[in-house]
This record gives C-alpha cells, sequence and structure tokens, in this order.
C-alpha cells in the first residue's frame, strides 16, 4: 500500500481504536464500570462544547475540543497513570512524548505536526485553552465519583488535602467549575 496522505489517516483511525480498550480507574456516573479512555475523551469534548462559557477567559472551542479529543491518545503506547497513583509520577511526559511522536506519526505531517503541538500545549497547561481543557480533564471524574460515593478517593482512601491539591488547577480554567468541584469534594468528606 502506498503512503498517500488518506492511507496515513486510515492507518492512524485503526490504530487510535485501541484507546476504546485502556481502562481508567473512574467508573461511570451512578456505575460500577469503568469507563475507557474513549469515552472519557468524548465527554470531556461534550463538557467543553456544553460549558465554554464558564472559562475563565474567552477560548477558541475548536482547539479546546481538539486537546480533549487527543489528550490521552499517548496512553495507547503509555498507559494511563491514575491521578492518585503513589508509585508512578502522573507527569510521565517524556514517556507519553515518546508515544504522541509514534501515535500522531502515522498522520501526514502537518497533521501530525499539528496534533503534536496541540499535545504539548495542553500538557503545558499555559494558553487559556489549555487550562479550560484541564480543568474539564480534572472536572468530570470528581462528578463521577462524588456520583459513586466517593469513587476512587473511598476506594484507595486518599486524603482531603491530596484530592484539593491534584484538582485546584481546575480554578485556573473555570472559577465556576472549581467552586462546583471543590464543593463535591467537601460534601463527600464532611460525611
Amino acid at each position: 500500500m502506498a503512503d498517500t496522505d488518506f492511507e496515513k489517516q486510515i492507518s492512524f483511525i485503526k490504530e487510535i481504536d485501541k484507546l476504546k480498550y485502556i481502562e481508567r480507574k473512574t467508573s461511570l456516573f451512578n456505575s460500577d464500570r469503568h469507563e475507557n479512555d474513549a469515552e472519557h475523551s468524548w465527554h470531556l469534548a461534550m463538557m467543553a462544547l456544553v460549558m465554554s462559557n464558564q472559562s475563565n477567559e474567552q477560548v477558541d472551542l475548536l482547539k479546546v475540543i481538539k486537546m480533549l479529543l487527543i489528550h490521552d491518545i499517548v496512553e495507547i503506547d503509555a498507559g494511563d497513570t491514575f491521578l492518585f497513583d503513589t508509585k508512578k509520577n502522573h507527569d510521565n511526559t517524556e514517556e507519553e512524548l515518546k508515544a504522541a511522536k509514534r501515535i500522531f506519526g502515522l498522520l501526514p505531517e502537518e497533521q501530525a505536526e499539528e496534533l503534536i503541538a496541540i499535545w504539548e500545549e495542553f500538557e503545558a497547561t499555559e494558553t487559556a485553552e489549555a487550562k479550560f481543557a484541564k480543568a474539564m480533564d480534572r472536572l468530570a471524574p470528581m462528578m463521577q465519583n462524588a456520583s459513586n460515593d466517593g469513587g476512587t478517593w473511598r476506594e484507595f482512601d486518599v486524603p482531603y488535602e491530596t484530592v484539593i491539591d491534584k484538582k485546584k488547577k481546575i480554578k485556573e480554567g473555570s472559577a465556576i467549575a472549581w467552586d462546583y468541584a471543590k464543593g463535591l469534594v467537601d460534601d463527600f468528606y464532611q460525611k
């Protein structure tokens, strides 16, 4: 098969199907079934679509949605690192960058470069888009945990201070989302 742009795109599409098999620690709302990375990414993109007006700053919504749809693709190679893991650092960006270059590298060069740059922007969390995307990425599991009687907080005996410390970045992207999220944590830990 020749290396046309179309064939490279098809190869990438087939490869990212593997995202559906990456199971996360967090369960779906009011459920004991764990979500997979593809479900997570879709849900975050939908959250951004309906909640972009809650961002602290004006954002390029298409860029935010791109970030949310691609941010976990690297986990096909690097695996999902649980945010509250005490053995492995969640900021394994070197391993993830290698994965990004391999997976996005399946695409035509221009598209690969664009998606790697968007992924790196998300990881750096410096732009308004990245801050808002990261807020959505942190908020969703909090909502899921709250709907599941503490979910992973309870299962892994995560202290209140650790949850707050790991999740406080939400306020950089959306102050209103942070107020809501902190309320969920406060309510659970007060019980």
